[in-house]
């Protein structure tokens, strides 16, 4: 998997990116991410990429020019079929649906990230990228939401975690798109606390059938907008 970032803040990613599942999956060479640092398209001697917007209102606005220009650069380390992504409050709401898409773009993808009030209307009609949200807030810029799109996609690339099952098993990745069931390690009792008995049985059609079924119950109980149509009563 092939990520490029298009980003005022390359230095965000750098800790990302040199630790735990992310770090590991980079230096095997499993994903690539390249960072495109914006600030290098800037305009002038001071490289200039933001200024204010036409018709008065508090913040900055990203510049057309440096942005399409960053966004073209990167786009050119990729396939043809590359995806372009820009992090949004305006767009589709991110999910593991469109995470696994993105994982499997055979071309990659490249992750735009504004700032401040916003990035000039006629980039975004230039490059015409997919709008994607993480959710109904504003941040203050999309680094967060690009760290957020990145390890969701990476995890499901084959190998890059140590059981290729883990993926498969998460919540939403669950038959019917369910939310995970309980987990529990040693010891078998804690605190006054005991490990459910169907667990501790040895058969796997038992703890199949309880894992389905406490993950019905989670579901039904927090997110009953997932529950599928046989499952709402």
């Amino acid at each position: 998997m092939h990520v490029s970032i298009v980003t005022l803040f390359p230095e965000l990613f750098e800790p990302f990116l040199s630790a735990t599942v992310l770090g590991r999956a980079v230096q095997s060479g499993l994903i690539r991410v390249d960072c495109v640092p914006l600030r290098d398209y800037g305009e002038g001697r001071h490289r200039v990429v933001d200024d204010r917007p036409f018709g008065g209102g508090p913040g900055m606005v990203l510049l057309a020019e440096p942005v399409v220009q960053a966004v073209e650069a990167a786009r050119a380390a990729h396939g043809p079929g590359v995806r372009t992504i820009l992090l949004s409050p305006q767009g589709r709401r991110f999910d593991q649906p469109l995470a696994r898409e993105l994982a499997a773009a055979p071309d990659g993808f490249v992750l735009l990230c504004g700032r401040y009030e916003g990035i000039d209307e006629r980039a975004i009609q230039v490059l015409a990228p997919e709008e994607v949200s993480l959710g109904d807030y504003v941040l203050s810029g999309g680094e967060a939401a690009a760290i957020t799109v990145l390890d969701a996609t990476a995890r499901l690339v084959p190998g890059v975690l140590g059981d290729e099952r883990s993926p498969e098993e998460d919540s939403f990745s669950l038959p019917d798109g369910l939310l995970d069931h309980p987990h529990y390690t040693r010891p078998a009792s804690w605190r006054g606390h005991d490990v459910p008995p169907e667990l501790l049985t040895g058969n796997h059609a038992a703890i199949a059938a309880w894992r389905r079924a406490q993950a019905l119950e989670r579901t039904r109980a927090r997110r009953p907008d997932l529950l599928p149509k046989d499952e709402e009563a």
